[in-house]
């Protein structure tokens, strides 16, 4: 496994590769908004040898163009993620004011991405996150709960708990309607919380 493989199992930081990848593809011009499909070059020139006729242009085409990709990918310049990626740095980003572009959620410009028989899937945004507690701790009357993936979570209302979250509890956190959050420990009544980090 390479260095940058390993390194991309932290949920913080494939959220951050992912967020500085999209800075710089929205600096170079790269997301416009009437292309949300556009291939990166690499593998588009290696789709385009399918329409070659001949069978041995063709498969030179394909060796061609994947070495080319191969060597994208290891210099960077092409990064390739798997919807388990995506869905986990969407997981590491929950709670930010981030919203996963569509190149990386494989819809257009609307929130309901295509499965490639033209089918509707589910959004591609997560509504919802469940975990566990990993610490608790109450400063001012107000509870900040720390999720396992370091994730800070800290109330901004004045709900009572009946028990107080314990490392281990479950926690369910969910978007509301008209934004801000809402976490709930073992179903407990709701809080209104927020992300600190």
């Amino acid at each position: 496994m390479s260095t940058l493989a390993r390194d991309l199992k932290s949920p913080a930081l494939l959220a951050a590769v992912v967020a500085t990848a999209l800075a710089a593809a929205a600096g170079s011009g790269a997301m416009a908004a009437d292309s949300p499909k556009a291939r990166a070059a690499a593998l588009q020139a290696l789709v385009d040898c399918r329409t070659i006729a001949d069978p041995t242009r063709r498969l030179g085409c394909y060796d061609a163009a994947a070495g080319r990709l191969e060597a994208a990918e290891a210099s960077g310049d092409v990064v390739v993620v798997d919807r388990a990626q995506v869905q986990e740095a969407q997981r590491a980003a929950f709670g930010f004011n981030f919203r996963m572009p569509s190149f990386l959620t494989g819809g257009g410009s609307a929130d309901v991405a295509k499965a490639p028989d033209g089918e509707a899937r589910a959004p591609a945004v997560i509504d919802t996150l469940d975990a566990t507690i990993a610490t608790a701790r109450k400063l001012n009357g107000r509870w900040i709960i720390r999720l396992p993936d370091g994730a800070v979570w800290v109330q901004t209302d004045d709900t009572v708990l009946v028990r107080d979250p314990k490392p281990g509890a479950k926690v369910s956190i969910k978007r509301g309607a008209i934004g801000g959050y809402f976490l709930s420990v073992d179903g407990q009544r709701s809080m209104r919380a927020k992300r600190e980090n």
